[in-house]
């Protein structure tokens, strides 16, 4: 198996240096550890601190150099067509700059490949040529799939954490340096955005039950949609265990009483 993993420019989160992404590290962790060929690539007009990524276990980095206004999905696109890859792994967003997430789907829909979203691991299919993933969802909960190959995949930072750096890894690493063009596939001009003055929304209402007296639908449509739970100012531990574990139960997270 032939695995690409994108890897874009990332900032620091507190410090606001060039840094990687970590969820693009979580990427290249999962793609080691399926034992496959793993190829990271990076369109832009530096690399900067993504030589980094080499200590994490990446051996060959291809560097897609080329303007930074210009868009980097022609060249990406060119480059993982020629180089065959039955899996390409990208993070949620990027961390630092016009991080909109949509690059990935751009990407596949250029490839013609399925993308899916939100993996937290891999692993082989049951049949040759599948991957089973399981997949991140809302409020810890997961589910497993299986894609066929060649396929898109985004990683949720819920994801392993990267493998640990080692200088002598990131010295053993081989960059490839090529050159794009880049005065085609120009992004277009951004849209005229028009900024209006904060408003406050409107405080969802509470329903009324079916059959419920004129009290209470007057009741209901007065007052504000309560969002459930209970609220504890400075429980004792006990307390406050004992209520996580009642709110798991209703999540259907935990069983038993």
């Amino acid at each position: 198996m032939k695995i690409a993993v994108l890897l874009s420019a990332g900032r620091h989160s507190v410090s606001g240096r060039p840094a990687p992404v970590p969820v693009e590290l979580q990427a290249l962790r999962l793609a080691v550890d399926l034992g496959a060929e793993v190829t990271g690539l990076h369109a832009g007009p530096e690399l900067g601190p993504l030589n980094d990524a080499l200590g994490h276990g990446l051996a060959h980095l291809i560097h897609l150099r080329g303007d930074g206004a210009a868009d980097p999905v022609p060249a990406l696109a060119a480059a993982l067509a020629a180089g065959g890859y039955d899996l390409i792994l990208a993070g949620r967003a990027g961390q630092g700059g016009e991080d909109s997430g949509l690059l990935p789907y751009t990407l596949a829909r250029a490839l013609g490949r399925p993308i899916l979203a939100d993996a937290a691991a891999l692993g082989p299919g049951e049949a040759p040529g599948t991957l089973a993933i399981e997949q991140a969802l809302a409020r810890g909960a997961r589910r497993r799939l299986v894609v066929r190959l060649p396929a898109l995949v985004t990683v949720h930072p819920a994801a392993p954490p990267p493998l640990p750096f080692a200088f002598a890894g990131m010295r053993r690493g081989r960059v490839e340096i090529r050159e794009v063009e880049t005065r085609e596939g120009l992004p277009a001009p951004a849209p005229e955005i028009e900024e209006r003055a904060y408003r406050p929304r409107p405080k969802l209402i509470a329903k009324a039950a079916a059959g419920a007296s004129a009290l209470e639908r007057l009741r209901a449509a007065t007052e504000a949609a309560s969002g459930g739970g209970r609220l504890l100012v400075d429980p004792a531990p006990e307390e406050a265990a004992r209520e996580i574990l009642a709110h798991l139960r209703v999540l259907g997270l935990r069983a038993g009483r």
